[in-house]
């Protein structure tokens, strides 16, 4: 960059920094565009991806801002902006005078696909795509750092009406991707605008990574209080280091109190040394975890099962351990993937499940791309309406050494300055 184009870039970052404490999350579009002219950056655009990620819609501003135009959206599958936001890549696109050249940039929060920025620059130099980059990335934080307080990021986010079981899943819900240097994280939750009794949860300790899927009895409110309680019971027991039987065990006692023996929830309860690649988990009536490697091997290791939580049948929960290779990934599962069925009575099953995330990986997909695609082909076989909850958590060991030398940033589609052909 020369010297005063990097000045406009400063100037233009510190600017929206300085005004985000007072910033309203419907005036970011006004003061984006307000200070991308300083480095030289014009029509700044934000896309919002929808719950479903099926479309892209553009957030405007209140009031004239709003009825300038009517929005404009994009499919994410066959467009520009759905490319940029499909593979996390820079794709250009063509525009008309002084600022002819055009940009798509994915709008990351961390590694979690928030939509699309689309911005226009007078000339196609590095510096100017660098200074586009920038701004995408402070334009993501400000927007989640704004929509906590905001209707208009769940309405924009929205394309049917939310159920309130799925208004209480969601709220409740970590963010469906995360990586970092040893692991790599993605879920997807499905109906998106009616699961009942499904939750997923996950977080990061030092070295180990907990993961965890529960699946409530029943697909209604009352199903979803019941996986509220078991996230919010699991999350208690394990930040005070109970190891995973202790914690089921104490989850199990707090259920029954609050629900009495009438409902239940299964789960497994999983634990990840980032480090050494040693998987520990404790399975509560719920499909066992599959072990995926490479490109041709899946394992279902044993690990007997103990009675679903809330039902006091008895049956000793045990702790099972297993050995990670780099590269490997943990899916967790509720029932509804692989029970699916189409028309003909057909379920999806467990090979196709499988096939098609091995499927997907060989072709060098960014995780959470290969479960939004698994969701689409599940919807298809279901005819569009899936009649129970279906989660799906993938957790990727990266570790050191990996045959398939694949870095953090490839496997959830961060940008890193590449651009795809137009």
């Amino acid at each position: 960059m020369t010297a005063r184009y990097e000045e406009g870039v400063l100037h233009m970052l510190a600017g929206l920094l300085e005004i985000n404490h007072l910033l309203a999350f419907e005036h970011l579009p006004r003061e984006v565009n307000r200070h991308a002219e300083m480095a030289g950056l014009h029509h700044v655009t934000v896309f919002l991806t929808d719950l479903r990620q099926e479309v892209l819609r553009e957030m405007t501003g209140p009031g004239p801002d709003a009825q300038a135009g009517s929005p404009r959206h994009y499919a994410v599958e066959g467009t520009g902006a759905g490319r940029a936001f499909q593979l996390g890549m820079v794709v250009p696109h063509s525009g008309e005078g002084p600022d002819r050249h055009r940009w798509w940039i994915p709008l990351l929060d961390g590694t979690e696909r928030l939509g699309v920025m689309e911005v226009s620059g007078a000339d196609e130099e590095p510096s100017t795509l660098g200074g586009a980059l920038l701004l995408a990335s402070l334009v993501s934080l400000l927007l989640v750092s704004r929509s906590a307080s905001s209707d208009a990021y769940p309405q924009l986010r929205r394309t049917q009406p939310m159920a309130i079981a799925a208004e209480m899943q969601w709220s409740l819900m970590p963010p469906q991707t995360y990586a970092d240097d040893f692991v790599v994280i993605s879920a997807v939750l499905e109906p998106a605008y009616r699961i009942g009794g499904d939750a997923f949860d996950y977080a990061i300790a030092g070295e180990v990574v907990h993961l965890a899927v529960f699946d409530s009895m029943g697909h209604d409110a009352s199903a979803g209080v019941g996986a509220i309680l078991a996230v919010a019971a699991y999350r208690q027991h394990r930040r005070r280091d109970r190891d995973l039987v202790e914690t089921t065990e104490a989850m199990e006692r707090f259920l029954i109190e609050q629900l009495g023996r009438e409902r239940f929830v299964t789960g497994v309860l999983a634990d990840l040394n980032t480090r050494t690649g040693e998987l520990s988990w404790v399975n509560r009536g719920h499909p066992a975890p599959i072990i995926i490697r490479g490109s041709r091997w899946s394992t279902h290791p044993e690990c007997p099962p103990a009675h679903p939580m809330g039902t006091d049948l008895g049956v000793a929960a045990t702790l099972c351990r297993v050995q990670l290779e780099p590269g490997d990934r943990i899916v967790l599962y509720t029932d509804g993937v692989t029970e699916a069925r189409n028309e003909a009575g057909e379920m999806f099953g467990i090979e196709r499940f499988t096939d098609f995330l091995i499927r997907h990986h060989t072709d060098r997909l960014p995780v959470p791309e290969t479960l939004r695609r698994l969701v689409r082909g599940l919807m298809r076989h279901h005819g569009e309406d899936l009649a129970d909850d279906t989660t799906v958590l993938l957790a990727e060991w990266v570790g050191p050494g990996s045959a398939d030398p694949r870095r953090p940033e490839d496997l959830v589609g961060l940008p890193h300055w590449r651009t795809a052909k137009p």
